[in-house]
């Protein structure tokens, strides 16, 4: 029988995608005056990042004029500079921004985690709406800052977690507040161990920085330390861990040609043809590796957890108002200076208006990490042709982008006093358990605007045509820094719990850890000098 939202749902008017402020950007009267285009007008699109996830973001952008490409590794950015061959070049942002900025209307940052804070503000700064990679920030305080920073420069913003564009994420959203499955009190989302190495033991001898490579500008704020390509003791390792987590001994590849990535984002990184990954492709702290350390990324937590958790912060009104402590309750190890392997997380929540409190777990492990109970990963799968398809049918991997590891066909699990609820990927699928409650569900009625484009399959394009409509003067994106940062506030500080036993409890009004003063070095980052950040 079809399900109403019920009145639990008018207390999220705020969550409304589409909705139009009464004020600052996207507020109708002012259009004209802050320099609005008309929608029928092209941006002046440039990009921080010429390789990698941002050169896939860029190719979503090309309706739009791309004017202006830096990259600190011009052999990275090769393929953006071919790509985009009447585009200015520079390997200094700062020299981008200065030189080519009156010719510039929107920028998409897609830098190593490390930089997202760095790059957005002077964007910002320069009057330039921005399109920043996921997670929005590697630190909880840098994630506040830049939501501050937004709204003193009124610019239209998006973090690129585009699940967010998806239908399924918000019917996600329309069933928990219809009430199908009752009070969430426990979340499980999961993903399996990090493709990259990490867990060294040793930082590798340095080795020549490659001509290509700014290296003092690929680190920015962060502490100096010299390049290194690893040596064989790290290709060892890294052979060895890679060959331990797929159960299966790779065959050894030789390097790429140009495999130093500067820019580095995507989901994943190149595969050999063989199929399985072969880490001696990768140098030690780049290409695609920095995501596994402390001083440059959050791990899996930032690069797949901003994505799977998507429908349980928006759903749950989770925010690091209501957090009240996060705890690493395991991990198998503890590097030096990357992330382990596999590890848990719990992150406490109060009561949010007429929600429980719930607690949220994040599980970097191998297959289903939560199954409910009595119930089978057989059971809990849909079956197959029955139920409602939300969103474009995704045709595998490289159609839909993701395919849940095995098992239950799930990577987070909703569990409420009147059932449960789950969802794939970045969000692309929702559904209830077991599989044959799905089979007879019938959709609430949609109440959330849908993106625009969603109906074409790609969650990218759906999600940089809602920034391209902001920067325009239309509806704020769904994921503007509004949203997204108290999302990634309270997210990364899963990062910083990784390094302590114990609850770390959360004063948000002081932004810090009340009973770890030690454990705030994680939350706020020690900036190189010159690379402090202000408003």
């Amino acid at each position: 029988m079809a399900q109403n939202l019920s009145r639990r749902y008018f207390f999220f008017g705020g969550l409304l995608a589409g909705a139009v402020p009464t004020g600052r950007y996207g507020a109708v009267p002012s259009l004209k005056a802050l320099g609005y285009k008309s929608p029928n007008e092209k941006l002046n699109v440039a990009s921080i990042g010429a390789g990698g996830r941002p050169g896939l973001v860029l190719r979503q952008c090309e309706t739009q004029n791309i004017v202006a490409l830096a990259d600190v590794d011009w052999d990275r950015g090769a393929q953006g500079f071919s790509n985009w061959s009447k585009a200015e070049k520079y390997k200094d942002y700062r020299v981008m921004l200065d030189k080519s900025g009156k010719d510039i209307d929107a920028v998409v940052v897609g830098t190593p985690d490390h930089m997202h804070a760095t790059c957005a503000l002077a964007c910002m700064q320069a009057g330039k709406h921005v399109y920043v990679e996921k997670p929005l920030t590697r630190t909880a305080w840098e994630a506040r800052f830049l939501r501050e920073a937004a709204a003193k420069y009124e610019v239209a913003t998006q973090m690129g977690n585009q699940g967010y564009s998806h239908d399924a994420t918000r019917v996600a959203c329309e069933i928990m507040w219809s009430g199908e499955i009752g009070d969430v009190t426990e979340v499980h989302a999961w993903m399996n161990p990090a493709v990259w190495p990490q867990g060294m033991p040793t930082v590798a001898a340095p080795s020549a920085i490659p001509d290509t490579l700014d290296w003092d500008l690929w680190l920015g704020g962060a502490a100096d330390r010299p390049f290194t390509a690893g040596d064989d003791n790290y290709r060892q390792f890294a052979r060895a861990r890679t060959e331990r987590l797929r159960g299966a001994p790779v065959p050894p590849r030789p390097a790429a040609a140009g495999a130093q990535d500067s820019s580095g984002q995507g989901d994943r990184p190149p595969r050999p043809s063989g199929g399985g990954f072969d880490a001696s492709r990768f140098g030690f702290y780049l290409p695609f590796n920095w995501r596994g350390f402390h001083d440059f990324g959050s791990g899996l937590i930032g690069d797949w957890g901003i994505h799977i958790l998507g429908p349980a912060n928006w759903g749950l009104r989770l925010g690091p108002e209501s957090l009240v402590s996060v705890e690493c309750v395991h991990k198998d190890s503890s590097p030096p200076f990357t992330f382990p392997d596999e590890l848990t997380l719990r992150y406490d929540f109060a009561a949010r208006r007429n929600m429980p409190p719930v607690s949220v777990y994040w599980h970097n492990t191998r297959g289903d990490a939560y199954v409910p109970e009595g119930m089978t990963a057989e059971q809990a799968r849909k079956i197959n042709g029955q139920g409602p398809q939300v969103g474009p049918a995704r045709a595998g991997r490289r159609g839909g982008g993701f395919r849940p590891p095995s098992g239950s066909g799930y990577n987070c699990i909703f569990a409420g006093s009147k059932g449960y609820l789950g969802t794939s990927g970045r969000g692309e699928g929702v559904g209830l358990l077991p599989g044959s409650r799905w089979a007879d569900y019938e959709l609430p009625t949609p109440y959330l605007t849908r993106s625009p484009g969603a109906s074409t399959g790609s969650n990218t394009t759906a999600h940089v045509n809602d920034w391209i409509r902001a920067a325009k003067g239309g509806a704020p994106a769904c994921s503007n820094f509004d949203r997204a940062a108290p999302f990634t506030e309270w997210l990364v500080l899963g990062a910083a719990a990784v390094h302590y036993d114990g609850k770390l409890l959360w004063d948000h009004e002081n932004g810090e850890f009340t009973n770890n003063k030690d454990a705030n070095r994680w939350v706020k980052p020690q900036f190189r000098k010159g690379w402090e950040l202000s408003l």
